[in-house]
């Protein structure tokens, strides 16, 4: 499959899921990365008027677990599933979208461990995120 079809299949795969509720779209990916993005609405936000801490992980959580699943040496009988999630936000975001692009800090058989930076319209570092996947064999339908 090519990028942008890898692309339209996951946001196909997003209908009647968190990622749809939250507005999460997947928008782009390399050769080692995958960029993911949410609107920041009310809907998102705490009462203070600032982005939900949950809703930045949502994203980043989004962005690295789908990274570890197409990325995967053997996505027909393994998947991969979240062992650890952790975040440091350093900036809040009011409005416009946040973008979280999840990179490979390591890539065993076994377990994934990437980077999720989340940043806003200009660039400017929202959160950042660690994420551990364990590699299992898949035993389960997947959402379709």
């Amino acid at each position: 499959m090519t990028h942008t079809e890898i692309l339209a299949e996951l946001n196909r795969r997003r209908e009647g899921t968190l990622m749809q509720t939250l507005g999460i779209e997947y928008i782009a990916m390399t050769e080692s990365s995958l960029t993911v993005r949410m609107p920041v609405t009310p809907g998102h936000m705490q009462p203070l008027g600032l982005l939900h801490g949950g809703a930045t992980v949502a994203l980043a959580e989004t962005a690295g677990s789908a990274a570890s699943q197409i990325f995967l040496d053997d996505p027909q009988n393994f998947v991969a599933v979240g062992l650890e999630i952790a975040a440091n936000h350093v900036r809040s975001a009011r409005g416009g979208f946040v973008h979280g692009t999840a990179t490979f800090l390591h890539r065993g058989r076994s377990t994934h461990v990437l980077e999720i930076r989340v940043v806003d319209d200009a660039g400017k570092l929202v959160s950042f995120v660690k994420m551990t996947n364990a590699i299992v064999p898949r035993v389960h339908k997947q959402h379709e």
